[in-house]
C-alpha cells in the first residue's frame, strides 16, 4: 500500500508502485489540470510539485509525472494545480495572464507550477533561479518573453519573502492555499512504507520510462533515491563519496561539490531541465550505458570509480572500464551501483565540460568530452580527458592523456595531442552526423578545454 498527499486529499493505493504519477492523476483522481504532451520528459504540460519534509520543514521541488513512479511519491506531498488553485487567483496566476504569459493554454498549467515551485523554495527569490524553475517548460505560442515578464514580476513580489520555511508568509500573501500549513505534521503520520527485497530499483528512469514504459507500468519499481542509506555527499581522505541514489540536483546544491567544482552550474545546466534534475542519478545514466550520457563522461573525466554491490559482496571498478561495448556493461546479475567515489580535485586542477547538440541547452549530445588537467610551471602534470559520440561507449582518451603529461602547455603540444587522439577514437556515421563531422566536433571540444581553462596561454588562432 502507497500513501502519500496529493493536494489536500490522503491517498492509499494498492496501485503498481512502477505505474505513474501522471496516469493516476489525471484517469483515477481525474485531476486533469495536469496535461499528457510528450511523455518523454521534455515539454513540462504534465509538471507537479513534490514536496517532502527535509529537517523538519518541506522541501518542494517541480518533476515531471510522466517520468515518475508512484512508488517514489510514497510519504510525499504531490502537488498538482488543482491543489494551488484558490478562490481567487494567485500572484503566480496573475501575472501570467496580466503578462499574457498564456495564448493556447496548454503549457499553462507547468509554468504555474514550476513557478509556484519557486515561490517555495528557501531562499532568497532571484530572476535568474525563476528562470531556471521554468527550463524544463515549453510553449510554442508565446515567444517566452512574456512569460519572463511574469517571472520577474513575481521575483519583485517575493522581495521580503523568509529565507527559509516561508509557508506561512506566502499563505498570508496568497501564493499558496491555507492547506500548506499542515502538510509537515500530516506526512509524520504517514508511516514509511516497506521495501520489497524483490522489487525493481529505478536508477532515475528519466530515460528508462521513455525505453520501457509498458514493461514498468505494470511492475513493482522504486526510484533508487527512496533508499536513504543510498543518498551521501561527503568527503573522506581526500576522496569524495556519492552514494548512488543521490540525485543530480543535491549533487548541483551540495555546498562540499560546489567549492571543488566552482563551474558546476554552468556545466549541468548543458545536460538536463530542472525537472529531470530533480529525479535522475548518476547511477541511473551510466547504466543506462549511452555512448553520449553527459555525466558518463563527466565522471570518466575524473577517473571515478564505482561500487558494484550484490547482498554483501562488494566490488570496485574504474567507471571506464565499466563499458565493454555498446549497451554492454560489466555489471552482474543482481548487482547495482550504491557508490561513486573519485579523488578530490588538486588545488592546480582545472576541469571542464563540453558538448555539442542541435539546441545549446536540454538536448542530447551529438559529441561531448569533459576535461580535468592540471598545470604546474607551465608544465602539464596530470590530465584525464573523456570523449562521447566517437565510439560505441563513452571512453578515457588514454593514450592522449599520457602523452599531454609532462609536456608543456604549447599550442603544438596541444596540436599534437590532437593527431593522437584522432587515432584514439572510431566514430561511425548515423542520423547526428558523419563520423568526420564526429571527428571535427571533438577536435573543437578538445581544443575548447585548454582555451577555457587557459585563456592567458592559448586562443583560439594559436590552434589554427
Amino acid at each position: 500500500m502507497i500513501r502519500f498527499l496529493l493536494n489536500n486529499e490522503l491517498i492509499e493505493t494498492d496501485f503498481p508502485s512502477g505505474s505513474l504519477l501522471l496516469d493516476y492523476v489525471r484517469y483515477h483522481k481525474t485531476l486533469t489540470g495536469t496535461k499528457i504532451g510528450c511523455r518523454e520528459g521534455d515539454c513540462g504540460a504534465c509538471t507537479v510539485l513534490i514536496g517532502k519534509i527535509t529537517d523538519g520543514i518541506m522541501l518542494y521541488e517541480q518533476v515531471t509525472s510522466c517520468l515518475t513512479p508512484i512508488g517514489n511519491i510514497a510519504g510525499k506531498h504531490v502537488v498538482t494545480i488543482e491543489g494551488l488553485n484558490m478562490e481567487e487567483l494567485s500572484p503566480v496566476q496573475e501575472h501570467m495572464i496580466n503578462e499574457s504569459g498564456t495564448q493556447c493554454g496548454f503549457c499553462t498549467v507547468g509554468f504555474v507550477v514550476s513557478l509556484s515551485g519557486f515561490c517555495l523554495a528557501n531562499k532568497a527569490a532571484t530572476y535568474q533561479d525563476a528562470i531556471t524553475a521554468i527550463d524544463g517548460n515549453i510553449c510554442r505560442c508565446t515567444g517566452y518573453k512574456s512569460i519572463e515578464r511574469a517571472a520577474e514580476k513575481i521575483t519583485f513580489d517575493l522581495a521580503s519573502k523568509p529565507l527559509s520555511n516561508p509557508i506561512n508568509w506566502l499563505i498570508k500573501n496568497k501564493f499558496i492555499p491555507t492547506y500548506f500549513k499542515t502538510i509537515v505534521e500530516r506526512l509524520q503520520d504517514i508511516k514509511k512504507p516497506t521495501i520489497n527485497s524483490n522489487i525493481r530499483i529505478i536508477g532515475g528512469g528519466t530515460d528508462l520510462y521513455v525505453q520501457k514504459h509498458l514493461e514498468l507500468i505494470d511492475d513493482d519499481a522504486i526510484h533508487i533515491s527512496q533508499l536513504s542509506k543510498l543518498r551521501f555527499i561527503g568527503t573522506e581522505n581526500n576522496t569524495i563519496h556519492i552514494g548512488s541514489g543521490t540525485t543530480v540536483t543535491e549533487f548541483l546544491e551540495s555546498e562540499e561539490i560546489k567549492s571543488f567544482f566552482p563551474r558546476l552550474r554552468e556545466h549541468i545546466k548543458l545536460v538536463s531541465s530542472s525537472p529531470i534534475r530533480n529525479i535522475s542519478t548518476f547511477a541511473g545514466n551510466f547504466v543506462n550505458a549511452s555512448p553520449i550520457g553527459d555525466f558518463t563522461a563527466f565522471f570518466i573525466a575524473l577517473n571515478a570509480s564505482i561500487t558494484l554491490t550484490k547482498d554483501t559482496n562488494q566490488r570496485k571498478i574504474k567507471l571506464k572500464k565499466f563499458y565493454r561495448g555498446y549497451k554492454d556493461i560489466d555489471l552482474n546479475e543482481g548487482e547495482m551501483i550504491t557508490e561513486i567515489t573519485f579523488k578530490a580535485p588538486s588545488k592546480t586542477s582545472l576541469f571542464n565540460l563540453e558538448k555539442v547538440s542541435k539546441r545549446i541547452h536540454l538536448d542530447i549530445a551529438t559529441v561531448n568530452s569533459a576535461a580535468m588537467i592540471s598545470i604546474e610551471n607551465g608544465i602539464i602534470n596530470e590530465t584525464y580527458i573523456s570523449a562521447g559520440g566517437v565510439g560505441p561507449t563513452p571512453i578515457s582518451l588514454d593514450k592522449t592523456c599520457s602523452f599531454l603529461t609532462g609536456k608543456q602547455l604549447t599550442a603544438q603540444t596541444i596540436i599534437e595531442a590532437n593527431e593522437i587522439m584522432q587515432q584514439e577514437i572510431s566514430p561511425i556515421g548515423d542520423v547526428r552526423g558523419t563520423a568526420e563531422y564526429k571527428r571535427l566536433l571533438l577536435r573543437q571540444l578538445f581544443y575548447a578545454h585548454f582555451i577555457k581553462l587557459f585563456p592567458n596561454q592559448l586562443t583560439l588562432k594559436d590552434l589554427v
